[in-house]
């Protein structure tokens, strides 16, 4: 997916927003703000937001010196979601199609974006999202892919919404497939992009293997990964991408192994993938027979 005019207002947010989790200077934080704006000027609108945003990040921790500002905030959510653990659970274990509903959930965690906005309510986007049916639903898909599936591959995407993460694996090993299921974890800090140490928080390696991809994009720019993860994507059967990050990487890529799973958060995502601004999406890359609710 190609940067759009409406990505560059974000991309400064994202800069001034993390400039002043970095540091309390001014000063610095105009550097960085001024070094991004030159940057963006020269920047080939070609190239996916995820890759813009790298170099974004790039600049402010060589100017700052602070090599994870959102380090704080990314155990806060961890821990955040960590707490109702055990409800989420039973609303899963309490639900007529639980898989359905952990799937939803997934989604709701994908409301903990600091790329996209710095205020979240996770209790109203909770509600509203499993109440309603999903904007775009390729559930039976999925299900179908997955019962075919050996070695699954789950891209993540941001801090916290790890924990709706682990909690959908958990739900998808209750299958019994046998398959193997790889976690993916972005190579070093990047916003609050999922990292090893938030997977060792978590514990998300009681429920699959944890692997980096080799990379501090905060999406999946396969160019751009390890050679180990190229291995391991290239073998997967069916690969879950969940989040924008993953969405605006992948979104070119024809490949029918790819399924993504996001809450829509702005109005580029929306207009590109067809729905609303705050829509549930469970979409197949390829082959997949439309399901929108509009």
């Amino acid at each position: 997916m190609k940067t759009y005019l409406e990505c560059f207002p974000c991309f400064l947010r994202q800069a001034l927003e993390a400039a002043r989790l970095a540091t309390d200077d001014e000063t610095i934080q105009r550097m960085v703000l001024n070094q991004v704006m030159f940057n963006l000027c020269r920047m080939n609108p070609r190239t996916p937001p995820p890759q813009i945003g790298h170099f974004i990040h790039k600049t402010l921790k060589e100017l700052t010196y602070c090599s994870d500002p959102y380090k704080e905030v990314k155990s806060k959510y961890n821990q955040l979601v960590l707490r109702k653990y055990s409800e989420f659970k039973g609303i899963i274990k309490n639900s007529q199609e639980p898989l359905l509903t952990a799937i939803k959930l997934a989604i709701v965690g994908n409301i903990m974006d600091s790329a996209a906005k710095g205020y979240f309510d996770l209790e109203k986007t909770q509600e509203k999202t499993l109440k309603a049916n999903l904007t775009i639903d390729h559930y039976r898909e999925f299900v179908q892919s997955l019962d075919k599936a050996r070695t699954i591959l789950y891209l993540g995407d941001n801090a916290g919404e790890i924990v709706f993460d682990k909690i959908l694996i958990e739900e998808i090993d209750k299958r019994d497939q046998g398959q193997e299921v790889y976690y993916v974890v972005r190579g070093a800090p990047i916003i609050n992009d999922v990292t090893l140490n938030d997977a060792q928080e978590v514990s998300m390696s009681e429920v699959a293997r944890v692997v980096s991809n080799g990379s501090d994009i905060p999406g999946t720019i396969l160019n751009s990964c390890s050679k180990n993860f190229l291995e391991i994507y290239g073998k997967a059967d069916i690969i879950i991408a969940k989040g924008q990050g993953n969405y605006e990487s992948l979104s070119d890529e024809e490949d029918d192994r790819i399924y993504f799973l996001l809450q829509v958060k702005c109005p580029v995502i929306a207009r590109h993938i067809g729905v609303r601004v705050g829509g549930a999406v469970l979409k197949a890359s390829g082959g997949a027979d439309e399901k929108v609710r509009k």
